[in-house]
């Protein structure tokens, strides 16, 4: 069930604060929307915030990560997640940290709970379908698939295209980022459905962790600005996104974080510090007692000794310490953002939650090691190898019918890989629009269906 719609017509937000107000940055308007939807008037048994995460979940572009790499690419080894694991991991750990902050923020703001019936499940249930949500745009392959792909119009044969773009265009392809392409996906409208998965403005703010397009590249040290979230096709939209959340503007389509993707972030940050680092002991590329002494380390100061001495397994003494950890950094990540709320809400907190955690330098060591013995190793490596191939085949492919079609000289084999992939050329389609079409194509196929396409394309049937 919606929720009910009051009488109030929406208007375009601007903030002129210097800080964000958390009863627009709450905002349960979706793409479309004519009135508000107040959260006082909400059916508690289907709430706008919990659909969010039903939509993720039930999406398709959701359903592939279950075959994309989280670490180890095509891995046949059941002990290793993948990007679908990942992401409900995420989500889980996410739920929490909105959870603890939501209860703390009602107690310092009453107002959003007596006058605008918000609930601490609220936060919770926002971080949750953001994280729940924050890897679906990205590529087979890993970080490798985003390098693969930009590297093809960089360095590749997708050069011909730079003098058909504009520059910010050229940039989207050239430095391709999954943040951007998750926000597409969630907001783009195809096959007859306005508005994408039409989530709530918050958990879209949520999910927008770097809140600018692709140029200017890194204009400050902020962690905002440290990538892009956005592509010239969904600026728009972004915009409107934005300033209906009262995010605080820096102008050149740049704004602050909603403040809700910090803890999106920790949420990310605490499951592949601690869930890779499992991942690389159970493959056996990080040796098991030296990796259990880093863990200790961690927890030193809540590890129960005499719990931790009787267990007699390695893989139970390893499930121990991996959920104290856990537990561990969300309180401290907890801890961090309320301290540091005006700051947030002010945008001026530059840096990711846990870069100012006491337990920075044993996260650091624990990464270095992730980075050595995980994501250097010799399997990591030749799967990436074979990535940057594979995608690089099917964008030329791609890219070459599309550009066929164009110029209106494509041949019987162009039209037959557009309909075997489903994608089609529309006379309205300029260079960029084709080209953001075949990446957003590649960016949601599997790694096991990338090969497939590949062997098809090479003749192998």
């Amino acid at each position: 069930m919606l929720a009910k719609e009051g009488k109030t017509r929406i208007l375009p937000v601007h903030n002129e604060n210097t800080m964000m107000q958390w009863e627009q940055l709450l905002s349960l308007r979706r793409q479309g929307d004519t009135n508000k939807r107040l959260r006082i008037e909400q059916d508690e048994t289907r709430l706008g915030f919990e659909v969010d995460y039903d939509r993720v979940i039930f999406s398709s572009a959701f359903r592939s990560l279950q075959d994309k790499t989280q670490v180890i690419p095509m891995s046949k080894t059941s002990f290793v997640h993948t990007r679908l694991t990942h992401s409900l991991e995420v989500s889980v750990v996410g739920r929490s940290l909105g959870r603890a902050v939501g209860k703390k923020l009602l107690e310092r703001h009453p107002h959003l709970r007596e006058t605008h019936g918000y609930r601490f499940n609220d936060f919770g249930a926002i971080v949750a379908a953001a994280a729940l949500a924050h890897d679906i745009g990205n590529p087979p392959f890993g970080h490798s698939g985003e390098k693969a792909i930009g590297d093809y119009f960089l360095n590749g044969k997708g050069q011909r295209f730079k003098e058909q773009l504009s520059e910010k265009e050229y940039q989207d392809l050239v430095d391709f980022e999954g943040n951007a392409n998750g926000f597409k996906i969630l907001t783009e409208s195809k096959h007859g459905v306005d508005g994408g998965l039409r989530l709530s403005y918050a958990t879209l703010g949520a999910f927008m962790k770097y809140p600018k397009e692709s140029l200017p590249k890194k204009p400050t040290k902020h962690i905002a600005d440290k990538k892009y979230g956005v592509f010239q096709s969904e600026v728009p939209f972004f915009k409107e996104v934005a300033e209906e959340l009262g995010l605080i503007s820096h102008g050149q389509n740049r704004y602050a974080r909603h403040p809700l993707t910090f803890l999106v972030e920790a949420a990310d940050d605490i499951c592949y510090t601690i869930i890779d680092f499992e991942d690389g002991i159970n493959l056996g590329l990080i040796e098991e007692e030296f990796a259990l002494e880093y863990l200790i380390k961690l927890v030193k100061d809540t590890i129960n000794r005499d719990k931790y001495n009787k267990l007699e397994r390695a893989s139970d003494r390893l499930a121990y310490l991996r959920s104290l950890a856990i537990s561990t950094l969300i309180q401290e990540a907890v801890s961090i953002f309320l301290e540091n709320e005006e700051a947030i809400l002010k945008g001026e907190f530059s840096h990711a939650l846990l870069d100012k955690s006491q337990y920075q330098a044993q996260i650091s060591d624990i990464l270095k090691i992730s980075i050595e013995k995980i994501y250097q190793s010799a399997e990591v490596i030749d799967k990436e190898i074979a990535g940057y191939h594979i995608l690089s085949s099917l964008l030329d492919a791609f890219t070459t019918a599309f550009e066929n079609k164009k110029n209106g000289n494509h041949r019987h084999y162009d039209d037959l890989i557009l309909k075997s992939t489903g994608m089609d050329w529309q006379p309205t389609d300029d260079t960029y629009m084709y080209n953001m079409k075949v990446c957003s194509f590649i960016s949601q196929l599997t790694d096991g269906k990338s090969l497939q396409i590949f062997n098809k394309i090479g003749g192998k049937l």
